[in-house]
């Protein structure tokens, strides 16, 4: 017993800090004039090692291994900072001068690569916005970011359901070809998609396949929502705004310490209300009146020096009276500028709940992180609600057949190792596991009343079929991504990843016409495997004055599935049929630079994306259904610019534009029964260019501050249709906001579509379309209490 006594101390010593040297970093902060600054934040990048500057401007951490960091630098007023950092000795001293923030652009660090770095290091094309901008300009919705990153275009048909396009990639299916991540949480599939935004610190819009990392459904590209977690100071927020169509918007957000430097917690609240932006002509009142009601909720406990667990529960409850706001015609949708004729109204319930479990451990030899998430979504609609999109009693959808019905849940398991944050060997890596399991059960009536005969003269009347479907997917993915640095001029990076996905349906149509009730189809099943490895390689140059310049390639993966048969009412097929998954291959370069002494930052990228086996969902009337077909092979290539710059104190401005080419070089669409060559044809929801400019302006006296800001976006011809026939016609969209602040409470002026463009959002191939929001403004009044004295 004696002699394992000695050899588990002999083991044990290397590692305890009483049996090691340890190395000290000591930090002095100093302004411009050189005199220190208390309460900066400071923070060791991929490490747990936090600190906030005491009054004679110094910070100081112990225990460091030996090797190269990364420190971040923030505080209120002065622009933030990324500092490297050697430690290679008992004691090491660095000096860092704080700039002042009206002068010189904010050094941005980002998570798109599943790890904190510098913006300006990462050989990816990706777009930051930062909480204070998304406050001051409004960005209540995820949809509202369109155009704000170069060829990002998000819409939705009123449901909250968004489409995201990035590059002329589109998702057109449940199954997502650009992922949404909150909180590094995978919104699975549209339906568990939480579209509102509340307390967020940052968005980061990636653009291009990101399948080494994200795997299945990253094709064009990742949206990263990460909102504010609790720290070591109380901060309290909240905010009432009001506007036409009767808005109203309410937000509190409270963050503090349970006991300091351990346990911390944090709570947001959001209610939002307002009534319909359509007039219905057929009950004579406001169509799409809705509410929503979010929380979010967070519990940190920082166990060590190591160690930290995070657990975090999100909910959203949406309420909407009229989620297909949709009329019948282009023409008559623009003539009628948010009119509908709908006789069958109703009202979406919409429940969703995310929850969280992060686990994180910050190694000498290497870093570990775990997160287990729980998604769930239950969707009906209280009465039938109109699926002709007209006055006439002609189809109806029934969707409230109980908790058994219409909900989905997912549960995911992320298990990921990576170098730590010290990489004196210039080699960094990653590599993980990620499991998850989706059940989704949906049950949909299209029900036939008195005049379904003007939709197809063959049908009968007062009938209903009644489609039910059980789906089930379990996935796990392997994946690993390699940094390895040549020299400080050259870099080289790559990753794999391994997604192997198997799905199984259940599938009955039965039919119901008063007492009648009989399945059209027996309960027939399916099941098949869908597996891809998707690979990313890479260079990066670095070059003297703060520029990279990367050329890169990667593949992208969009899982297949099983459609039903294209008519309902035509048994000579089997009634689930598998469509294949669809594949991206995107060859891409990319400039970045600081200019001006870091007043100017440049960011310029050229991209060449081929799509092959590319998924294309048809819509069928009066059946009903979606149907999903391999019919396409798409090419996209375009480039894209970001400029941020603040050429005069107090000034800054921002510039990005995009411009996509995209095109089927091979498609086959179903025309009058037979298949017609469609080569040529664009890609929907694709607008040719987006163009985006920003200006705000700050104006400071003492205690008090003016900020008047203003966003111009446009957007080039789109078309919504694979025809082609369905389109819109270039735009451009107006919104601006002044503020005024005194301390710590802060009286906004806002507007949103300031010119009242009207034009097509949305558009199904069958013809009924969906405007884009029409002119809103209103006031806001919040204030803000963040004691980091506490």
């Amino acid at each position: 017993m004696k002699n394992i006594l000695v050899y588990l101390l002999a083991f044990a010593l290397p590692y305890c800090g009483i049996a090691q040297k340890e190395n000290i970093l000591k930090v002095k902060i100093s302004d411009y004039d050189g005199q220190p600054v208390s309460n900066v934040t400071l923070q060791l990048l991929n490490t747990r090692f936090y600190a906030v500057s005491d009054r004679s401007g110094y910070a100081e951490w112990k225990g460091l291994e030996n090797g190269d960091y990364k420190l971040f630098v923030t505080h209120t007023g002065y622009a933030s900072q990324v500092k490297d950092v050697s430690i290679n000795k008992s004691m090491t001293e660095v000096d860092i001068v704080l700039q002042m923030s009206s002068v010189y652009l904010d050094e941005v660090v980002v998570t798109s690569e599943k790890k904190y770095n510098p913006l300006a290091n990462i050989p990816i094309a990706v777009t930051a916005l930062p909480g204070s901008e998304i406050q001051n300009f409004r960005i209540n919705q995820i949809k509202d970011i369109s155009a704000i990153a170069p060829n990002l275009s998000i819409t939705n048909p009123g449901d909250g359901r968004d489409v995201t396009t990035i590059r002329g990639i589109s998702s057109t299916s449940y199954d997502p070809s650009v992922a949404t991540y909150i909180d590094g949480v995978c919104q699975f599939m549209l339906d568990t998609y939480i579209p509102q935004l509340w307390d967020v610190e940052r968005i980061e819009i990636v653009r291009g396949p990101q399948g080494d990392l994200y795997g299945r459904n990253a094709m064009g590209g990742v949206i990263n929502v990460i909102t504010r977690q609790p720290s070591d100071h109380t901060d309290l927020f909240a905010e009432i705004s009001m506007g036409n169509y009767r808005q109203q918007r309410w937000n509190v957000n409270f963050r503090s310490p349970l006991k300091k430097n351990k346990l911390y917690a944090g709570a947001a609240l959001m209610y939002n209300k307002r009534d319909g932006f359509y007039f219905n002509e057929f009950t004579g009142s406001s169509f799409d009146k809705q509410h929503q009601v979010a929380g979010n909720f967070y519990l940190k406990y920082q166990l060590s020096s190591r160690w930290q667990m995070t657990a975090n529960f999100k909910s959203f409850l949406n309420r909407n009276r009229g989620g297909f706001t949709l009329a019948m015609g282009p023409d008559y949708a623009l003539e009628n500028p948010f009119v509908v004729n709908q006789n069958a109204v109703a009202m979406m319930k919409d429940n969703t709940s995310n929850s969280s479990l992060s686990i994180n451990y910050s190694g000498k030899k290497f870093n570990f992180s775990s997160q287990t998430s729980y998604q769930y979504n239950y969707r009906i609609y209280d009465k039938p609600i109109d699926a002709d999109f007209g006055p006439i009693d002609g189809l109806s959808l029934i969707k409230d057949y109980g908790r058994d019905w219409n909900t989905v849940k997912v549960l995911t398991q992320e298990l990921r190792f990576s170098s730590p944050a010290q990489h004196a060997s210039g080699f960094n890596w990653q590599a993980g596991l990620f499991l998850y399991r989706q059940v989704s059960p949906t049950k949909l009536a299209a029900y036939y009343g008195a005049d379904a005969k003007y939709l197809n003269p063959d049908l009968d009347t007062d009938f209903s079929t009644i489609n039910s479907i059980k789906n089930n997917i379990n996935g796990i993915s392997l994946f690993t991504h390699a940094e390895y640095t040549l020299d400080k001029k050259v870099k080289l990076f790559g990753g794999l990843r391994y997604d192997a996905e198997h799905k199984m349906y259940d599938a009955t149509v039965a039919y119901n016409k008063g007492n009648v009730n009989f399945d059209l189809v027996p309960e027939t099943s399916a099941s098949k495997t869908f597996s891809s490895v998707s690979p990313k390689a890479g260079i990066l140059f670095s070059f003297p004055g703060s520029a990279e310049w990367y050329i890169s390639y990667s593949k992208g993966y969009r899982t297949g599935g099983f459609t039903q048969v294209p008519e309902i009412f035509d048994f000579s097929q089997p009634t689930l049929q598998p469509y294949q998954p669809e594949y991206s291959h995107n060859f891409e370069t990319g400039l970045k630079k600081y200019l001006f002494d870091k007043k100017l930052s440049a960011d310029f990228s050229a991209f060449y994306t081929t799509v092959s086996n590319a998924q294309l969902p048809t819509l069928v009337l009066p059946a009903v259904i979606v149907v999903t077909a391999n019919t396409g092979k798409l090419i996209s290539k375009g480039f894209e610019a970001e400029i941020n710059s603040k050429p005069v104190k107090n000034l800054v401005l921002q510039y990005r534009f995009g411009y996509t080419q995209g095109k089927y070089s091979k498609l086959q669409l179903p025309v009058d029964g037979t298949m017609k060559d469609m080569k040529g044809k664009h890609p929907v929801f694709t607008p040719e260019y987006t163009s985006f400019l920003s200006l705000q302006y700050s104006i400071t006296f003492r205690k008090s501050r003016i900020l008047p800001g203003l966003q111009w976006s446009a957007f080039g011809k789109q078309y919504f249709d694979l025809s082609n026939t369905i389109s819109q016609n270039p735009y451009s969209l107006l919104k601006g906001f002044v503020s005024f602040s005194y301390n710590d409470i802060t009286l906004k002026v806002w507007g949103n579509n300031l010119l009242n463009k009207k034009y097509i959002a949305y558009a199904y191939d069958f013809g009924a379309v969906h405007l884009g929001d029409p002119q809103t403004y209103g006031m806001s009044l919040s204030f803000n209490i963040n004691n980091k004295n506490n």
